[in-house]
């Protein structure tokens, strides 16, 4: 395999394809990406067997057609480290890789392109374009709620339904829930659901740019394809909770506040908050809000904003972190709780009732 190409080619797609290599693998091939030249195309793909990436980019000149992995930090790490506006030579066999720029030469060794595993995509399933920016807002909407190592391995993902017209994105990790719906051009006889794992979330948003994508659901994975990169996932196999159940209804309790206001008097308050359990109270009463939050050197935090509520006095208990990334995802100025009692969680979204997510936080003892 023989080829030239800018830096600046090389290394914008290698960034996309890099960031799911693993460094410390079993399978030392899982370490390399996959290079492949067809005509002046030339693909790269790196995977960690539950997820794949593949970018592509153009050559200047290509010489000799082929295909061989190198290892993917070692040849981010060369591209990075050279002059911007610099031209590679590329060329490999007998088991090295050569790259020339200027003065610098590198030798790196190789692994069979044929020892390369690809994730298995299953049955095609359904398919449906939309914009990247709309699937990047919805993750990043509702991923701070998903689990980070439960035993529910099922909870530390994300779901996606697919119904008519819409894409719905829901992530919880048993304390808390996010639920976001965005419009889009799909038709299903029946709801598509797929939970994707957290990886595969953390990566794809980092894929998702401008211009549209094709969404792509199959029995037991997922494929998303922009303009100059291809993301493969397969799906976690299980049973999403009935998350439904979880969304209070028929809350008699609204409050109405800043948000702005409302998250800087939480995060003074958390300074102070229990470090392992971050627990605040909070007391509401006619046209305010007080919190409350100590911590077992016996020091305290008290803040009072004012907001709209005329209701009885409630106290209740919450974790400070869980409303913080609630109060950091939202958008709008104003924002509604809807509460029942002290033992009931609270129901979080945008005032204005435009907004197409809502969230949903348990409380805590205190």
């Amino acid at each position: 395999m023989k080829f030239s190409l800018s830096r600046e080619a090389l290394l914008n797609p290698l960034q996309l394809v890099a960031g799911v290599v693993e460094r410390r693998q079993t399978l030392p091939i899982l370490s390399n990406v996959l290079l492949r030249l067809d005509g002046n195309r030339l693909s790269m793909t790196g995977t960690d067997l539950e997820v794949e990436i593949k970018g592509s980019t153009e050559v200047v000149t290509a010489s000799e057609a082929g295909e061989v992995t190198v290892s993917a930090r070692k040849i981010l790490d060369i591209c990075r480290s050279l002059p911007d506006g610099a031209l590679l030579d590329f060329s490999s066999g007998d088991g090295k890789a050569h790259i020339t720029s200027g003065r610098s030469r590198f030798t790196l060794a190789t692994l069979p392109a044929n020892e390369f595993p690809s994730v298995d995509e299953g049955e095609q399933g359904v398919e449906f374009v939309v914009p990247a920016s709309m699937v990047k807002g919805l993750i990043e909407a509702t991923s701070f709620a998903m689990a980070q190592q439960d035993v529910r391995y099922y909870l530390n993902g994300m779901l996606w339904e697919v119904t008519n017209n819409q894409l719905r994105a829901v992530a919880t990790d048993g304390h808390r829930l996010a639920l976001c719906d965005s419009a889009c051009e799909v038709s299903v006889e029946d709801k598509v659901s797929a939970i994707l794992p957290r990886k595969g979330i953390i990566e794809l948003s980092r894929l998702l740019g401008d211009g549209q994508v094709t969404i792509s659901i199959g029995s037991n994975h997922i494929r998303i394809t922009g303009a100059d990169y291809c993301f493969t996932s397969k799906l976690v196999d299980g049973a999403y909770p009935d998350y439904d159940r979880v969304v209070p209804k028929g809350g008699d309790k609204l409050v109405v506040g800043d948000r702005e206001q409302l998250k800087q008097a939480f995060s003074r308050t958390a300074i102070l908050s229990n470090e392992k359990y971050r627990g605040v109270r909070i007391q509401l009463s006619d046209g305010a809000i007080h919190m409350v939050a100590n911590n077992p050197e016996q020091e305290e935090a008290q803040e009072e904003v004012a907001l709209s509520y005329s209701g009885e006095p409630l106290e209740i208990g919450f974790n400070v972190g869980y409303l913080l990334d609630v109060l950091g995802v939202l958008k709008g100025e104003d924002i509604r709780f809807t509460l029942s009692d002290s033992n009931s969680s609270a129901l979080v979204e945008d005032a204005t009732g435009d907004s197409k997510a809502v969230y949903v936080v348990m409380p805590m003892r205190l």
